[in-house]
């Protein structure tokens, strides 16, 4: 039987199957894939409307979010057997890789499949129509992007206190646990927590605006 490199040691995964893809392959298509969809989501939306510089960086981030949360995530919960694929899939490829950063994916944790699930059905189409409202200017884009942006961030809140209180001991090694655990979630801390405070000004200063306005007519 193959003896898997996650921690912890004891971790039953019957059947497992190492990556066959090396850790710079898996990496290298990941980032080129990215700078595909932010090349899209930059360049598009030109096409249909003039969008401001920053409205571009926003486009990109919940293009990319809605990518991420609807087939790599979607991927995962809906594939419980991925860390026996013998095919070579991608994104069975992926999360063999990721698990060596936090395990429960691997030994399929209830919590992380929860919030992981959620986070596919939910939030990604949810992230594709924020993207839209932005690009064509719609009126429920701020409270929209406030909206998922939350979820975002109570996501990562329950992923990593859920870690805490099972003894957040699912990492193969210091690199692992910072470079994935760490590392790859900190932009869905760090932007959403950005976009949440643009949004509720913006909110704020648009309902100041209209009670402006109301108290002139009245």
């Amino acid at each position: 039987m193959e003896t898997h490199p996650y921690s912890p040691k004891d971790l039953n995964l019957p059947g497992f199957v190492p990556n066959s893809m090396s850790q710079m392959t898996i990496l290298s298509i990941f980032a080129a894939g990215s700078v595909v969809v932010f090349s899209l989501a930059w360049i598009l939306p030109g096409l249909f409307s003039k969008p401001t510089k920053r409205e571009r960086l926003l486009i990109c981030w919940w293009t990319f979010t809605a990518v991420i949360h609807m087939i790599v995530e979607g991927y995962f919960v809906f594939s419980p057997a991925f860390y026996r694929d013998k095919k070579g899939s991608y994104l069975a490829e992926i999360w063999k890789e990721y698990s060596k950063g936090d395990s429960r994916y691997a030994g399929r944790d209830s919590a992380v499949i929860a919030v992981e699930g959620i986070t596919a059905v939910l939030e990604g189409p949810a992230s594709l129509l924020a993207a839209y409202a932005l690009a064509t200017r719609k009126p429920y884009s701020d409270v929209l992007q406030l909206a998922v942006s939350l979820g975002q961030l109570y996501g990562c809140l329950v992923y990593y206190t859920t870690a805490i209180l099972e003894g957040d001991n699912f990492a193969a090694s210091p690199f692992y646990y910072y470079a994935y655990y760490v590392g790859a979630n900190a932009s869905w801390v760090v932007i959403p927590a950005l976009i949440t405070i643009r949004s509720w000004k913006r909110i704020c200063q648009s309902v100041k605006a209209r009670d402006k306005r109301k108290s002139k007519t009245q």
